[in-house]
């Protein structure tokens, strides 16, 4: 009987309980993921920072490096020196989690991005939201803040009744929406794609006839290329998660200037 190959599926991202089966605490495979590289990246930079030399070397130039890259390429960039320092434990936090829970999408044994399911997703999105919108409330009170988000200045009345609603969708439903999405879509469709080639290899090597083993090699190569790219993908979706928060933030600081 020929061996049939069977292609990934959503159901990769809704595993079977692996502990606490039936109780607010259930762990599956991606909820353990999560655990293992937020362990990761806890324990990167409590090694990278433990004793700090003012001349840098090894794991602590590797963590300096990283925070100096955030620090300078997207909270300085974007909200200026004061409100960048000011900000930049949220932005760096936001971006150094997307990029380990990506990460693991590519490491061996792993091979799965919890941020393809989209709880943890949501989780970043909402810690953004809360931000930039308690940076605009604060700054101007809640109906001023309002007011400046979703009223264009300058434009004739009657435009107001299309633009207030759109504005309106754009800045308090949208922003969250496309940040959750973009990164949840990315590393679902990395993940698939990343095991529908691998899969398909050791179909072609292992179980399909021996005249068709030769495409084995084919997707072989394929997944080996597309793994490269995809951890372009993991730092990119971690950049510009990063850089979109502090964007949004800068709007909120700035919304009376709309």
């Amino acid at each position: 009987m020929a061996a049939e190959f069977h292609p990934p599926s959503l159901s990769d991202f809704f595993p079977p309980a692996i502990l606490f089966e039936g109780t607010p605490f259930e762990l599956d495979r991606l909820m353990l993921v999560r655990i293992i590289m937020t362990v990761v990246l806890l324990a990167f930079f409590s090694l990278a920072m433990r004793s700090p030399k003012i001349v840098p070397r090894g794991i602590q130039n590797l963590g300096e490096l990283a925070l100096g890259f955030v620090k300078d390429q997207i909270a300085d960039e974007v909200l200026g020196k004061e409100q960048g320092k000011r900000f930049l434990p949220v932005i760096a936090t936001i971006f150094f989690a997307v990029l380990f829970l990506n990460f693991s999408g590519v490491i061996p044994f792993i091979n799965i991005s919890s941020n393809a399911r989209v709880g943890m997703p949501i989780v970043l999105a909402a810690l953004a939201y809360v931000v930039f919108n308690y940076v605009g409330i604060k700054k101007y009170g809640f109906f001023k803040y309002v007011k400046s988000s979703i009223v264009v200045p300058n434009v004739p009345i009657a435009l107001h009744l299309l633009l207030i609603p759109i504005e309106f969708i754009s800045t308090f439903i949208l922003r969250p929406f496309t940040l959750t999405v973009r990164l949840m879509a990315n590393m679902l469709a990395g993940h698939i794609m990343l095991v529908l080639f691998f899969s398909a290899t050791q179909f072609f090597f292992f179980e399909a006839a021996t005249g068709m083993k030769v495409f084995g090699l084919f997707s072989l190569v394929a997944g080996f290329g597309f793994t490269l790219f995809e951890l372009l993908v993991i730092f990119l979706q971690a950049y510009v998660f990063a850089l979109l928060t502090a964007v949004y933030i800068d709007l909120a600081l700035h919304a009376d200037s709309h």
